[in-house]
């Protein structure tokens, strides 16, 4: 095995992506999804003029502190991402109209990733990580955007980009700039070179 048995490792996080990243690179972990607030720290977030790198790593720092309060014997990760298109931030789309709106802003631009990683154990924060991956979309035809709704389904409003690289969502793109995991939500180089470092994984 690549992975000691201790610490204990927890993503807290209830994304799917993120879950398959960690256990496609064999990792053995429990995922603990986290309530909290998104909304109203990024609206506190705006108010404080604050960038959407710290915006994510204050979320993302939150997620892993809440989990690391219950489980002061575990490294927990927490991960955040906010997608930025000209000044303006994006959430996940409630629905396909939301989605619709979304891309169509989106279309014919580029657009940053701003995604942070942290790590906690005992009671305090002990590494993060922020990558900005850059996307520039193509120009596609309504007929594409229909098409492509139509065929995502409720998958639309499972990312803050209304897309998934990985699936149908490269058919949106022009170029792609950056670390392929860090767009999926969790940058993996970085996260797995920290856990050998913290004699987590196997050097």
């Amino acid at each position: 095995m690549l992975q000691r048995s201790e610490p204990r490792l927890i993503l807290a996080s209830a994304s799917l992506s993120r879950r398959s990243l960690l256990a496609a690179a064999g990792l053995r972990f429990e995922a603990v999804p986290t309530q909290v607030d998104e909304a109203k720290v990024k609206r506190a977030a705006r108010a404080d003029c604050m960038s959407a790198a710290d915006t994510a790593l204050a979320l993302a720092d939150l997620k892993a502190a809440l989990v690391a309060g219950c489980n002061p014997a575990a490294l927990v990760i927490g991960a955040d991402q906010i997608l930025v298109c000209d000044g303006a931030w994006f959430d996940k789309p409630e629905d396909q109209a939301t989605a619709r709106a979304q891309l169509s802003a989106l279309r014919g631009k580029s657009h940053t990733l701003a995604t942070c990683v942290v790590c906690h154990h005992g009671g305090a924060r002990v590494w993060h990580h922020l990558a900005e991956p850059r996307l520039v979309m193509r120009r596609f035809s309504d007929v594409f955007l229909d098409a492509y709704l139509a065929a995502e389904g409720e998958a639309v409003t499972s990312t803050v980009g209304a897309y998934r690289l990985e699936g149908r969502g490269v058919h949106l793109f022009e170029r792609v700039d950056g670390d392929h995991t860090a767009i999926l939500g969790l940058p993996l180089p970085p996260l797995l070179g920290f856990l050998r470092q913290y004699d987590t994984l196997i050097g």
